[in-house]
């Protein structure tokens, strides 16, 4: 499913289906991430959420990225313009200031007209709070199986230590 295309809700497409872009601009087919758990993210890097998620997001990746588990940023600045920079500038940024080794691909829109299709997918997949598609803020969280399928919606609220039971769950296919 490429990076601008639209696509029918409830074909029974999986988060695999898609191809994104890196921080670089390059295509990634997300068949790549087949057999693995995911956590995907719209993260910020001036946002008062940014040093708990970073932190513990990293944490998390470098003690679960052995079992399966990797967590797939998308810079978003969509929420007060708290990521003002180039995709390319926040890879770095979350490299040299949280060891964030995890990947970041390149800046999406994840409401309105120009949302970027795997976030269309996702929303449609696991709406928020009273049935809203849209996502309120920074570091909105979604836990994805090793198939593809969209298992949890976490606000940004959520600490990602605080949902660490539910990604060992989906590492070990419960």
């Amino acid at each position: 499913m490429g990076v601008g295309h639209s696509f029918p809700l409830g074909q029974g497409l999986v988060l695999h289906d898609f191809t994104v872009k890196d921080c670089n601009g390059k295509d990634v087919d997300l068949r790549i991430y087949r057999g693995k758990v995911l956590l995907v993210v719209n993260v910020a890097s001036k946002c008062g959420f940014t040093n708990v998620n970073y932190t513990q997001l990293s944490g998390l990746y470098k003690k679960y990225k052995d079992q399966g588990f990797e967590v797939l940023a998308f810079p978003c600045n969509q929420f007060l313009k708290q990521e003002p920079e180039e995709s390319q500038d926040v890879q770095k940024f979350a490299c040299e200031r949280f060891n964030a080794d995890f990947p970041v691909f390149k800046k999406v829109c994840v409401n309105g007209p120009e949302t970027a299709p795997i976030y269309k997918f996702l929303k449609s997949s696991k709406p928020g709070f009273m049935g809203s598609r849209n996502i309120k803020w920074n570091f909105t969280k979604f836990l994805v199986d090793k198939d593809g399928q969209v298992l949890r919606r976490y606000s940004t609220t959520r600490s990602p230590l605080s949902i660490e039971k539910d990604i060992r769950h989906a590492l070990e296919g419960k």
